[in-house]
């Protein structure tokens, strides 16, 4: 699938407000991606196509409206007293797929004359290199990152490919980098009933998170079927078609054993 070209860039010296990019939607309280009240920038386009995605109308990266980043700062500026604790954090949709746009977004934050926003990136990885140096926009994004919530979709790379359509080496790669410049990461995995809350699978993201001595939390997000009547309506077949909500209350049990499966692999 062919991603947008990287045409917005903000060259050097350039006032990185004047960026512009596709939004599909902006949050103004925000309080599930990241620390605080925050406002939560989602990109439009994404690469993935996972089964249990809620938002299927932010696949299409021509949809949405073009957005300068002086006008989700001024969406921040509206608000500020109340994201004292908290800050911006861009969301997709894919926005590592929109690199330029979210650099900037993230460096006007932090340049901010009314005081630093604390930023942070929602992401799959997939559009992250799996090997080999990524381009100098994607390292521009980490730059000004204060904190990655990182979506680990299945341990498993045949498991991966099958639920998302790729695999998941984009993402292990950026979680490497994330490490090795000690970026804050929160490690998200959506449990699916019969596909992703196996212990086995639990135990192995918990073996990955250990690899990486800067993971900070995790975050187990029960499925839901909130997303049904979007495929509907856009005409998209909805593959997990028959599979029931997460019960949200096994959720603590599954987190020991990621847990207990990472404290094993780091005494190891």
């Amino acid at each position: 699938m062919a991603l947008p070209d990287s045409t917005d860039s903000a060259p050097e010296g350039v006032d990185p407000l004047a960026t512009r990019g596709r939004v599909h939607s902006l949050e103004s309280f925000g309080t599930v991606d990241g620390p605080g009240t925050r406002l939560v920038v989602f990109c439009q386009g994404c690469p993935m196509r996972c089964a249990y995605c809620h938002n299927p109308d932010t696949w299409d990266f021509s949809a949405g409206t073009e957005t300068s980043v002086a006008q989700v700062m001024e969406a921040f500026e509206r608000n500020r007293p109340f994201y004292r604790t908290g800050g911006i954090t861009v969301s997709g949709g894919e926005p590592l797929a929109q690199p330029d746009f979210v650099a900037a977004i993230f460096r006007a934050a932090h340049e901010s004359p009314h005081g630093r926003i604390h930023t942070v990136l929602d992401t799959s990885g997939a559009t992250w290199p799996s090997s080999g140096e990524p381009s100098a926009a994607l390292s521009a994004v980490l730059d000004d990152c204060d904190m990655v919530l990182l979506d680990i979709k299945h341990a498993d790379p045949a498991g991966h490919r099958d639920l998302c359509g790729m695999g998941p080496e984009h993402a292990l790669a950026l979680g490497n980098e994330l490490a090795r410049r000690a970026i804050p990461t929160v490690i998200r995995h959506v449990v699916v009933p019969g596909i992703t809350d196996d212990e086995d699978e639990l135990a192995a993201v918990g073996r990955i998170m250990a690899r990486w001595d800067n993971v900070v939390g995790l975050d187990l997000l029960p499925y839901h079927t909130m997303g049904v009547a979007k495929y509907q309506s856009l005409g998209i077949p909805y593959r997990l078609e028959g599979v029931p909500p997460m019960d949200a209350s096994r959720l603590p049990e599954l987190r020991r054993v990621v847990l207990l499966a990472r404290a094993v692999a780091r005494r190891g």
